[in-house]
């Protein structure tokens, strides 16, 4: 099954100036999940939206994204808006948090002794659209029959729970009395946010679970089971959890899944470590068919070598451009990296290197700007827009079918 789009891109685009200035009452990460009904902060966010879409149809960059213009960081509209779950945005990181959570361990170097969370609190329920308004905003300025070419972002239904020491994230009140409970109703809440979305018009989303990759993680794992947490047995939840609401979604909504290992501000990820050890449950038992992982460091994340468990009828997109570096990689770079990857896909299915290549694609590594205030080292618009560019030039010099 070849990808939606050869060419294509992650989601989240460095925020202008405008918008930055417009929202500087969310310039902490502690007022993550604020929302806002400021008339001002509301047409900054669709001026934004309008400009970074009428600059994607114009250099054929696809699909066309929001940027994630109306969020101040990329998870951020969900979790708050269900009934059930409340935004604590003080929890202290030592007493709420997992042992040695990579993310909350390099924020307490930085001097962080809390950090925001959602909790559950009462029964899960969805009680109205919460990405609906930034689906009608990104559409606002592309033709109906271009819709399908839209792509929209939602978090994973595990990041609250994953970063969240065991019985911290629902409460006594809640009802909940095990993980499956907690998930069950989660997933029910998925199906109603993306059927509303379906409903809109968009067939294209991408869900974003950079923590999966904590499961590469020794740090991670290590945190885990000074906690007392089987992380085999956690691995299989969060898989499960994905499948909850993807068996009930319609087949022409296609869903895809991305992981990483963090792009916040000055380049900072959270983590290293090959796929090798999740790959194999991560494309065979879940039922996505589209997987968005970044390859643009081998340091970082180790070689292709994990692609030879991806089993026929299912696609990856190759992260191979960095949003985190702003030198720009060269064309003929790129085509020898896809051909490598190839190679892995038709080793270990014994076709050849253009028969496995068809099941690949390619985009930058990570979204441009995970928050408002994250972004690349040195990475400008000027330079965002020319790696996009890049990323369609590189897709069109590999694959006959690239538009």
């Amino acid at each position: 099954m070849a990808p939606p789009f050869r060419a294509d891109q992650i989601g989240s685009l460095l925020r202008p100036p405008s918008l930055l200035s417009a929202r500087q009452s969310l310039s902490s990460p502690s007022q993550m999940y604020e929302d806002t009904e400021d008339t001002s902060v509301k047409k900054a966010e669709q001026d934004a939206i309008n400009e970074a879409v009428q600059t994607q149809l114009s250099l054929f960059i696809r699909p066309i994204c929001s940027g994630e213009y109306c969020r101040h960081i990329f998870y951020g509209g969900f979790f708050e808006t269900l009934g059930g779950m409340t935004p604590i945005p003080d929890l202290p990181i030592l007493e709420a948090f997992r042992t040695d959570f990579p993310t909350t361990t390099k924020l307490a170097q930085m001097g962080a002794t809390t950090r925001a969370a959602v909790i559950c609190t009462g029964p899960i329920r969805w009680t109205k659209p919460a990405y609906l308004e930034e689906w009608r905003m990104l559409t606002a300025n592309v033709p109906k029959e271009k819709w399908h070419e839209c792509k929209l972002t939602m978090p994973a239904p595990s990041y609250q729970h994953i970063q969240l020491k065991p019985g911290t994230t629902y409460t006594v009140s809640s009802g909940y009395t095990s993980d499956e409970q907690y998930f069950a109703d989660l997933a029910k809440a998925y199906v109603s946010e993306m059927m509303a979305l379906y409903e809109a018009g968009c067939r294209n989303i991408q869900i974003d679970d950079p923590h999966l990759t904590y499961f590469c993680s020794s740090q991670f794992l290590d945190g885990c089971h000074k906690d007392g947490t089987d992380t085999h047995a956690l691995l299989d939840l969060y898989l499960r959890a994905h499948d909850m609401f993807l068996q009930h979604l319609p087949k022409d909504l296609g869903v895809g899944i991305h992981l990483c290992r963090g792009n916040m501000s000055g380049s900072t990820h959270w983590v290293s470590g090959s796929y090798d050890s999740i790959a194999e449950k991560l494309f065979n038992e879940t039922g996505y068919g589209t997987f968005y992982l970044e390859f643009d460091d081998t340091e970082r994340q180790g070689g292709f070598e994990p692609l030879r468990f991806l089993p026929k009828g299912k696609n990856v997109v190759l992260g191979l451009v960095s949003t985190k570096r702003a030198e720009l990689e060269s064309v003929e770079t790129i085509k020898g990296q896809v051909d490598e990857a190839g190679g892995v896909i038709a080793k270990a299915r014994g076709v050849t290197r253009d028969e496995a290549k068809d099941c690949l694609a390619l985009s930058p590594q990570c979204g441009f700007s995970s928050s408002s205030l994250a972004g690349g080292k040195d990475m400008s618009m000027e330079r965002m827009w020319e790696k996009l560019v890049l990323v369609r030039d590189a897709a069109r010099a590999i694959w006959s079918d690239a538009t």
